[in-house]
């Protein structure tokens, strides 16, 4: 309950600006659905800007699982319960059926223990299945606390201008069975997001 109150009221207060919506209109166009993807310590401020367009997440098993699976509801997603170490195939079947549906789907894919910035292949893995391009992006906020975790988990400030980056759809050829190729790319946007959202942010100073 204490998070989601946190999301909603320093949430309302962000100061948003948007480049490379044409990325996601673009995926709309062709007649598919985004595989969200971005980094886990970037979560507070996209959790709340992309609330309530029933995009499904994967929440761990565990019974802290259990509470973000509840107060994420609540901001309008839904929640297939597994992870990366335990339930992880059931939950990416269960994320393939209901991208088939027609319900987007978003993976943190550094997480949910790391490594800090390197990506994993579930996003990968769902792409190929469900043919449905990965939608890469990160929100850059000017002023933000840092949490001490494995992900340098940051908490916007009340107030701050935030730039939400939207990369371009990246494709899986759903006869490739190699991830590498994938990964590289998908790690590779992400990095390169990273890299031009701390300039927008330097650049205000």
């Amino acid at each position: 309950m204490a998070f989601y109150l946190l999301i909603r009221i320093i949430g309302r207060t962000i100061r948003f600006e948007v480049e490379g919506w044409e990325n996601f209109e673009a995926i709309e166009r062709a007649g598919k659905l985004p595989i969200y993807a971005f980094w886990h310590d970037r979560i507070f401020a996209s959790t709340y800007f992309f609330r309530n367009r029933g995009i499904a997440v994967i929440t761990s098993q565990s019974k802290d699982g259990e509470y973000i699976a509840r107060f994420i509801q609540r901001l309008g997603y839904g929640a297939i319960r597994g992870s990366s170490t335990r339930g992880g195939v059931g939950a990416l079947i269960e994320m393939i059926k209901v991208m088939r549906r027609g319900t987007p789907t978003a993976f943190t894919v550094d997480g949910p223990k790391g490594p800090r910035y390197k990506a994993k292949s579930g996003a990968i893995l769902l792409a190929r299945k469900s043919e449905n391009p990965i939608m890469p992006f990160i929100i850059e906020c000017e002023r933000f606390w840092t949490i001490n975790s494995w992900d340098k988990l940051q908490i916007p400030r009340p107030f701050t201008r935030a730039r939400l980056k939207i990369g371009g759809p990246i494709y899986i050829d759903p006869n490739e069975t190699n991830e590498t190729v994938g990964l590289l790319k998908l790690q590779t946007s992400l990095d390169d997001l990273v890299a031009n959202g701390e300039q927008w942010r330097l650049n205000l100073k």
